[in-house]
């Protein structure tokens, strides 16, 4: 084999490496979801001590993304990658042995440690595979994400369903998690490296300069509105589409099953998109998508209008987070774990907010003009979009 193909060969190992750990994420974390209810039953929580417990992972997930800022850097993200997932997979299990609201938020602020840190260092090796192909391929990478998450979310239903328990579901999601992890654990490239910008045809370099933190803290904003409205989607929907369009449980369930397909179909032809237009052009379309499809879901009380507006939110969402932390992780090329934890950790902590304002306003003005106030985040990533473009500079 020659030189070339050796290096061809190992790239596309590292690129698969990624996305099994991007699907591992999801499919641990859908698991984990579905099984909700019964940990709920299990631990005698009401609806406002789940609350609190839930409150424990985004907490969790800020805290190891500010350790990741770090240990990225210093060690390197494959080793990161590897700690952090095994430590999601086996905690996973912590969280089906609770049986009060203690039990259940300590394991749940630990998982959420490791996976804050797990996802800065995967998306932090995903940025140097990118770097190395020379082309587009993070917003693919997340689409095993969704891809897992689905699968996961299925599964934990299906054994629910069954009447499999909620400690035995969690062991197999894990140890499923675990074992693609392990196996593919050699895949992933070496070292720390350094991230560059990946040009496209529609891209040739010559963004604006500003320094470092300016790009990180618009970057940081952008993912505060994306992952805000993405969680309040899947918090909010389906109980939009129930209690305020008198649907019933099973189609207000089509409202986030929708969304969910459409960003993962995205996130898949993603790349694509940004190789031809460019990150900046396509996030700006993509703001203009989703503020639309929101709009269109609220606008009026029909649930096949609403369906379909969340249909496509999901579309003009998909390729919003992936790009911008790949962009966070260009943002520092000295440090680029810095940059890329820093946007994580922002992100993570609007989505920790997010639902508690959202759930604060609809007690005060009902949840349609709740989620209405999401559209203001929809917009600014319309126009928030050239913060992409830009190069971080020490100047």
């Amino acid at each position: 084999m020659s030189e070339s193909g050796a290096v061809d060969g190992r790239l596309r190992r590292a690129r698969a490496g990624v996305s099994v750990y991007f699907a591992v994420m999801g499919l641990v974390g859908g698991v984990w979801m579905a099984r909700i209810p019964a940990v709920k039953a299990q631990a005698h929580l009401s609806d406002g001590t789940l609350g609190a417990a839930l409150f424990a992972l985004p907490v969790g997930l800020v805290l190891g993304s500010l350790a990741a800022e770090r240990l990225v850097d210093r060690v390197g993200s494959a080793p990161l990658v590897r700690i952090g997932a095994i430590g999601f997979s086996v905690l996973v299990v912590a969280l089906g042995l609770a049986r009060n609201l203690t039990e259940l938020i300590v394991p749940m602020v630990v998982y959420g440690a490791f996976g804050g840190m797990y996802d800065v260092a995967q998306n932090a090796q995903g940025v140097r595979v990118e770097a190395a192909y020379g082309r587009p391929v993070m917003t693919s990478m997340h689409a095993s994400y969704s891809l897992g998450a689905i699968i996961g979310s299925l599964a934990g239903g299906a054994l629910a369903w069954a009447g499999v328990g909620p400690l035995p579901t969690l062991v197999a999601g894990g140890g499923t998690g675990l074992v693609a992890a392990l196996a593919t654990s050699g895949w992933l490239l070496p070292g720390k490296g350094s991230a560059h910008s990946t040009q496209t045809p529609a891209e040739d370099g010559s963004g604006t300069a500003r320094p470092v933190w300016q790009v990180v803290l618009a970057l940081g904003v952008l993912a505060v509105c994306g992952l805000v409205v993405e969680g309040a989607v899947g918090d909010w929907s389906a109980v939009y589409l129930r209690d305020d369009l008198g649907t019933s449980q099973g189609v207000a369930a089509l409202a986030f099953a929708a969304f969910s397909a459409t960003m993962t179909i995205g996130r898949l032809a993603g790349d694509r998109f940004v190789h031809r237009f460019g990150p900046g052009r396509l996030i700006r379309v993509c703001g203009v998508i989703s503020t639309i499809g929101l709009a269109a879901a609220l606008a009026l009380r029909n649930p096949a209008v609403a369906i379909a507006g969340f249909t496509l939110l999901g579309a003009g969402l998909s390729s919003e987070v992936p790009q911008v932390f790949a962009a966070g992780g260009r943002a520092d090329t000295e440090r680029p774990g810095s940059g890329l934890a820093k946007v994580v950790g922002m992100g993570y902590a609007g989505m920790t907010a997010g639902p508690a304002v959202i759930g604060a306003l609809a007690s005060a003005i009902g949840l349609r003009l709740a989620l209405a106030t999401l559209l203001l985040l929809a917009a600014l990533i319309a126009v928030g979009s050239p913060a992409l473009t830009w190069r971080g500079s020490r100047r």
